[in-house]
């Protein structure tokens, strides 16, 4: 089964930034990637996406020139690079796998989900 981990969040102040990673478990690295955020009572938002072999990435309109996503196969990580946080961007964030290469901004084609690393942008 494919497990992802995902760390690197904590409290940032507003203009701040924070590097997230996501580790996939096992020795294939094949699947496209994206970065999703909820907070409670809201819906799952979308961030950002990459394809397997990187040439595709998709970012959410509200973090568009802010965030920046990449990707490191030999080590099975995947990167959330967020910088001129505000304090909007507050969430859990949540990195997911699909079962193929390419990407889509649609959480619902996402086959598997990490457990999530909480984000807290103070004012």
């Amino acid at each position: 089964q494919v497990q992802l981990t995902e760390s690197g969040g904590g409290l940032v102040t507003a203009g701040g930034s924070l590097r997230l990673s996501c580790v996939a478990s096992g020795s294939d690295f094949t699947f496209g990637m994206g970065w999703f955020r909820q907070v409670p009572w809201n819906e799952r938002e979308f961030v950002a996406a990459i394809s397997w072999s990187s040439s595709t990435t998709y970012y959410g309109d509200s973090v568009k020139g802010r965030f920046s996503i990449s990707r490191d196969n030999a080590k099975n990580t995947v990167f959330l690079q967020m910088n001129s946080l505000k304090p909007e961007d507050t969430a859990v964030y949540y990195c997911a796998a699909r079962a193929e290469r390419t990407v889509t901004t649609m959480d619902s084609t996402y086959s598997y989900w990490g457990q999530g690393t909480q984000v807290t942008v103070s004012s």
